[in-house]
């Protein structure tokens, strides 16, 4: 059965690669732009992973974050927290509110699938990085 991966991105064209590289990897892909509203969503698809954008429309990714990490029902969830910021004291901000893994916009398409399925637990993730 394919996993479930949600993707909260508010730039079209980065969300839509995101969806075509990981639907031929065999995952379900969901999308969704704005932050206001993102966890309503994570709530009612349950993903077994989530790419989480820091800059959304409403409200920020870690704020998002925050949230899921207090929830007991989705403080364990996944997140990849894929950002344009780089810099090393957004990695820690990442880091301090819970994210699984950070990485940075742009982003090397096999590194994202490895992490990915390392994040959710994916038997693939130990082939991929070997």
């Amino acid at each position: 059965m394919a996993r479930t991966v949600l993707v909260i991105e508010d730039e079209a064209h980065i969300a839509e690669a995101l969806r075509f590289l990981l639907s031929r990897v065999g995952w379900r892909v969901a999308v969704h732009a704005d932050g206001t509203t993102a966890m309503d969503l994570i709530r009612d698809i349950a993903p077994s992973a989530l790419i989480l954008d820091v800059m959304l429309p409403g409200r920020s990714g870690y704020e998002i974050l925050e949230e899921l990490r207090a929830d007991p029902v989705l403080r364990d969830l996944p997140v990849l927290i894929l950002t344009a910021r780089g810099q090393e004291r957004e990695r820690a901000l990442a880091e301090m509110k819970g994210a699984s893994l950070f990485m940075t916009k742009p982003f090397a398409n096999d590194e994202l699938i490895a992490n990915l399925r390392q994040l959710a637990g994916d038997p693939a993730a130990a082939e991929s990085a070997g």
